[in-house]
């Protein structure tokens, strides 16, 4: 029998003995702590503690993070001394991984910043600039993202331009209203009325400062666990299978049947890293002009219970945990049955309340266990 949702703490006995990798690095100063502040949707980072609270007990050296995301739940793992691999199905999450993972302590250079950002109200008429006029942000504005768009893809790949497009993705989500690209609503910067909330200052703040900023808070979170990771970009069926524990926190359909689509909310930041193949990935049917529309088993009702299905099989041989909502479709109920059905051991279940930012009602934050 699966264990009773326990709220407010995990139902299990848990251990709290470090191994000496874990207490090595922190006492070199490693910790979620360091993680950057982030504005993303659905992003576990405040979670962490509880999170670990619920797994510090499982004895696992690697660790795939399905669903990366922000990559927080990744960097935890990070941090206590695991090999880590991430993936995601977007590509500029790949990057943020990259940047913040696998990266053991390079730093961009005072150099590259400044290329980065000089001269960059000088050119116009690119395709952010014609493509996205008073969809997103102001057209000066537009041509500065055109500018330093082009110039971190021209970057060699590695670990510096994995940092200015962490950087440039954060200043991008940090001046939109929602923090989102769901909407063509730019008139809600520039509306001329009064406002009794702080957004405004942030909004107003140039893109070249948001950048700095994030670049400095990222430097500030890059540390050597001394292991080698690895961010992979593609569909949860192609992840690798090879790691000892996989978390799956994947896209969460509540119980009206409605998804969370990340490629709708954040088509912008793929834009960005995939410049040059951008006017073949949008479509102008809409005023925000999204990406086309990517099939997807974890956006529907009727076929979010199979991807599940699918992906206990696939890691079939590793523990497996799994973040979801206590109101989401499929519930609970029918996850730990899904479970049972593929012959694995018992799941331990932890909840507490959370309520997300954008998120119409509170609910429980669930978290399941299973070992083969």
């Amino acid at each position: 029998m699966v264990n009773a949702i326990n709220s407010g703490s995990p139902t299990v006995a848990l251990s709290r003995k470090r191994n000496s990798r874990t207490q090595g690095l922190l006492a070199l100063g490693a910790s979620v702590t360091r993680f950057p502040s982030t504005r993303y949707q659905g992003s576990k980072l405040k979670l962490l503690d509880w999170l670990w609270d619920g797994i510090r007990h499982l004895h696992f050296d690697s660790a795939l993070d399905v669903f990366s995301g922000t990559s927080s739940v990744a960097y935890l793992f990070k941090v206590h001394g695991k090999t880590v691999t991430t993936n995601d199905y977007l590509s500029w999450n790949r990057q943020v991984s990259e940047a913040l993972v696998c990266n053991s302590g390079t730093q961009l250079s005072a150099t590259a910043i400044a290329t980065l950002f000089s001269n960059t109200s000088t050119q116009g008429g690119g395709f952010i600039e014609k493509t996205f006029k008073d969809v997103f942000y102001p057209d000066e504005e537009n041509r500065w993202l055109d500018t330093v768009a082009q110039r971190v893809f021209a970057m060699p790949s590695g670990a510096q331009r994995s940092l200015a497009y962490f950087a440039l993705y954060q200043a991008c989500i940090a001046k939109r209203p929602y923090n989102l690209f769901h909407r063509a609503n730019l008139y809600m910067r520039t509306a001329v009325v009064e406002r009794t909330f702080g957004n405004k200052a942030t909004w107003e703040k140039s893109f070249e400062e948001h950048c700095r900023g994030a670049l400095h808070e990222a430097h500030g979170a890059l540390f050597d666990n001394g292991r080698t990771h690895r961010a992979i970009h593609g569909d949860f069926l192609d992840a690798p299978e090879n790691c000892d524990l996989v978390y799956m926190d994947p896209p969460y359909l509540n119980a009206k049947g409605t998804g969370v689509d990340y490629l709708e909310f954040y088509h912008f930041l793929e834009g960005l890293t995939e410049y040059p193949e951008w006017p073949l990935r949008y479509t102008a049917k809409y005023k925000h002009k999204p990406y086309v529309r990517r099939k997807n088993l974890w956006g529907r009702k009727d076929t979010i219970l199979k991807a599940f299905d699918l992906a206990l099989e696939k890691f079939r041989k590793s523990m497996i945990v799994i973040s979801y909502r206590s109101h989401g479709i499929p519930s609970i109920e029918d996850i730990t049955g899904l479970l049972r059905r593929h012959n694995r051991k018992d799941a331990l279940v932890s909840a507490m309340g959370y309520k997300y930012v954008l998120a119409n009602k509170s609910g429980d934050e669930v978290l399941l266990l299973s070992e083969p």
